[in-house]
C-alpha cells in the first residue's frame, strides 16, 4: 500500500507551491506533483514588476524557480509528472502518476487556466516579445506604444480599457461587426478616446523578427490582407481552466471553473480544496494566486487538525 498523506498538492505555478510551502511549515510533508510542465503560466511571462517583494523587474521563470526551491528547503516533496488519474470517492483519495498510485487525506488543486492563442506560429515565436495574454501583467512595458488587443468579448474590452490608461493607441481587432462584450463593456470601449477597432478582421501573422512590428489582418469577408504597424499583441479571447481531470468528482461552472465555498477553498467535496487560476476568473494574477494556495493550506491543516483532536478525545 502506498503512503498515506497528509497533503498532495497537484499543479506547480504560484497557488501549488505557496499551498506546498505552508503544509511544509506546519509539518504535514506535503506532496507536490508539479506536472511535466512545470511552473504554470508565468513561464512564458518575461519580466515581472508587480510581485511583492521585488525592487527590479524579476523574470516569470525566475520566480518559479525561487519559490520551488523554497517548497523544497522547507520540506515539500516534488515530482516532476502529470497526474493521470484521480479517485476522489472517499478519502484517503487516490492520485495516480502512470501506474504510481499516492494517497493523500487531502488535496489541493492548483492546475491553473491556460490562455486561448490563436493557433500562430509567429504567435509562439514572439510570446514574451510582445505578445501577451495579460494586461495587467505586461501593459507597462507599452507605454506610450501602440497595441492591438484581439477578442470582442468582456476580457478584451476590460484589457483595453486597462491598456488605455497605458499605451498610445489601441486597435481592437475583431472577427465580427458587432461585439460579444456586455453592453456596459461595450459603451466604455466605445468612448475611449485611444480605441478604434478593426471590424471583420482576424489576425492572419504578426511579424517581426525579434519583436513585434505589425499584424498581418484578413478581411472574414472579402479574404483581403492588409499590414497594421503596432509594438504589442494582446491576446484575450479566454481561459480555459485545466479542470477536466477532476470533472467527474468536483463540482464545475458552466465555464468549467472549480466552484468553492465563497471566502474558501473548499469544494464540494470535503478535504477537497482548489486554489489559483481554476478557481478564479477574475483577476487572475500571480499574488492572488499565491494568497488562495496560502488559503487552501491553511483549511487543510485545519480540517486534519480537528480530526485528529476528535480521534484523541474517542479514544
Amino acid at each position: 500500500m502506498p503512503e498515506i498523506r497528509d497533503v498532495i498538492v497537484i499543479g506547480s505555478g504560484p497557488a501549488g507551491l505557496t499551498a506546498a510551502i505552508y503544509a511544509a511549515r506546519a509539518n504535514l510533508h506535503p506532496l507536490l506533483i508539479e506536472g511535466g510542465q512545470p511552473g504554470g503560466q508565468l513561464m512564458i511571462t518575461s519580466d515581472i514588476e508587480n510581485f511583492p517583494g521585488f525592487q527590479e523587474p524579476l523574470a516569470g521563470p525566475e520566480l518559479m524557480a525561487r519559490m520551488r526551491a523554497q517548497a523544497e528547503r522547507v520540506g515539500a516533496d516534488i515530482v516532476t509528472a502529470d497526474v493521470t488519474e484521480v479517485d476522489f470517492s472517499r478519502r484517503p483519495f487516490k492520485v495516480w502518476v502512470g501506474r504510481t498510485e499516492y494517497q493523500g487525506r487531502t488535496v489541493i488543486l492548483s492546475t491553473g487556466a491556460s490562455a486561448r492563442w490563436l493557433g500562430l506560429e509567429s504567435e509562439t515565436r514572439l510570446m514574451g516579445r510582445g505578445v501577451s495574454a495579460c494586461a495587467t501583467c505586461d501593459g507597462f512595458f507599452f507605454k506610450n506604444k501602440n497595441v492591438v488587443v484581439v477578442g470582442g468579448g468582456d476580457t478584451a474590452m476590460e484589457e483595453a480599457l486597462y491598456l488605455s490608461k497605458i499605451v498610445g493607441t489601441i486597435v481592437i481587432v475583431h472577427r465580427r461587426q458587432a461585439l460579444r462584450a456586455s453592453k456596459v463593456m461595450q459603451e466604455r470601449a466605445f468612448h475611449g478616446d485611444k480605441i478604434a477597432f478593426a471590424w471583420n478582421s482576424e489576425i492572419a501573422e504578426i511579424l517581426g523578427e525579434n519583436k513585434v512590428e505589425a499584424v498581418r489582418l484578413r478581411d472574414t469577408r472579402t479574404g483581403e490582407l492588409r499590414d497594421l504597424p503596432c509594438d504589442g499583441v494582446f491576446v484575450a479571447i479566454g481561459h480555459k481552466p485545466n479542470t477536466e481531470l477532476f470533472a467527474r468528482w468536483i463540482e464545475l461552472d458552466e465555464q468549467g471553473y472549480v466552484k468553492t465555498i465563497p471566502g474558501t477553498t473548499r469544494t464540494n467535496v470535503e478535504g477537497i480544496y482548489a486554489a489559483g487560476d481554476m478557481q478564479d476568473k477574475i483577476y487572475r494574477q500571480a499574488v492572488t494566486a499565491a494568497g488562495t494556495g496560502c488559503m487552501a493550506a491553511l483549511e487543510a491543516e485545519r480540517l486534519l487538525a480537528t480530526e485528529e483532536a476528535l480521534e484523541t478525545s474517542a479514544k
